[in-house]
């Protein structure tokens, strides 16, 4: 389909939805469906509009230019006007255009962060932790709210695996760039000799899925519940609080124990299930068409290497887009990880427009 004939199916549209809105006769339900549709509609009608404008504007000012009765002067600043405009249409018709792209439905919605110390032993459970607290001040930066729901802590005070519920608005579209294996080179506190070591932690960013998206029936799910292990004073193994889901057709175990309320754990727990169930059929749904481009651009599998952070030169270097910012000081504390998240969002959008043809 054209552009101009996507454009034109856009902006009738949303005139059928504001006139059913301003009908007074709609349902609840319908209303607020409706309602949320014309919201994502009208940026998008306000950007066509301009363009139409803009382009309206460069024909008037054409005109100007090529009146040999009009003033000089006249002709001399539509003459500027008509340059500038003219270098300002393309940009408006790359952000329709970019507007256009099939929406993630996940992507205004939260997520679920899941972080795991790879190879590397200490130093490897360390590194997870800086990654934690990267993206926890990421999140509150961006006025998001970034809540532990289970952690394992290594012997040095490093994170062996950690899941987080991460809340707000557009979570996902921006931190699924960060799944994947995070390598950091630098030298560990513990050694001496001043070597340099290399270790990983993995992460995973699943989006986190409304009771709408996943329907567990109770049928499908084995329910434990038993004492808590670990650290935890007098309360541990004093009642059974701890939480273990089994979900019988998959396979998936969810544990939790991060609280005293067997309730709370249960709920903690079910919210990482839908989560992971629901990453699984996205998965699903997506495979044919990732094999499709595979050949171009990987595999797109967690297990490949996707960003090193070297310590001793200070360096980040991001291997998808080969992107390296001389600001590891300012990256690791999340203060300059939008300078990496948005190129990738660029690629990828530059990516599907390839495969749109627009």
């Amino acid at each position: 389909m054209s552009l101009d004939r996507k454009l034109a199916q856009v902006i009738a549209r949303h005139a059928e939805v504001e006139a059913l809105l301003a009908s007074g006769t709609l349902p609840t339900e319908q209303f607020t469906k409706l309602s949320r549709e014309y919201a994502e509609m009208s940026d998008l009608v306000a950007s066509v509009k301009k363009l139409q404008k803009a382009k309206a504007e460069l024909q008037d000012l054409d005109q100007i230019m090529n009146d040999q009765t009009a003033d000089k002067d006249m002709r001399a600043l539509a003459e500027e006007d008509f340059y500038t405009l003219r270098d300002q249409i393309p940009e408006i018709e790359k952000e329709i255009q970019i507007a256009l792209l099939p929406k993630d439905a996940a992507d205004a919605g939260s997520a679920i962060m899941e972080i795991r110390a790879g190879t590397g032993g200490d130093e490897a459970a360390l590194f997870a932790g800086d990654l934690c607290n990267m993206y926890r001040r990421y999140a509150a930066d961006h006025g998001w709210r970034f809540e532990i729901m289970e952690m394992a802590e290594s012997d040095l005070g490093g994170i062996k695996q950690l899941v987080a519920a991460v809340s707000g608005r557009e979570v996902f579209a921006r931190l699924k760039y960060e799944s994947g294996v995070h390598r950091v080179q630098r030298v560990p506190d513990t050694e001496a000799s001043g070597r340099i070591h290399t270790s990983a932690a993995t992460v995973a960013v699943l989006p986190e899925a409304e009771d709408v998206d996943i329907v567990l029936r109770d049928d499908d799910l084995r329910i434990d519940v038993m004492r808590s292990g670990g650290a935890g004073g007098q309360h541990v193994n004093k009642t059974e609080s701890a939480v273990r889901i089994t979900h019988i057709p998959s396979g998936i175990v969810v544990v939790q124990q991060s609280e005293k309320s067997q309730h709370k754990n249960k709920d903690k727990a079910m919210k990482i299930l839908r989560a992971r169930l629901y990453d699984m059929e996205r998965q699903k749904v997506d495979s044919a068409r990732a094999a499709d481009r595979a050949a171009q651009i990987g595999s797109g599998d967690r297990s490949e290497r996707i960003r090193t952070y070297n310590f001793p030169q200070g360096r980040v270097t991001d291997h998808r887009i080969n992107l390296t910012l001389y600001k590891l000081d300012r990256v690791i504390t999340g203060e300059c990880l939008d300078e990496i998240i948005e190129p990738l969002i660029s690629e990828d959008q530059a990516a599907k427009l390839a495969e749109v043809g627009w």
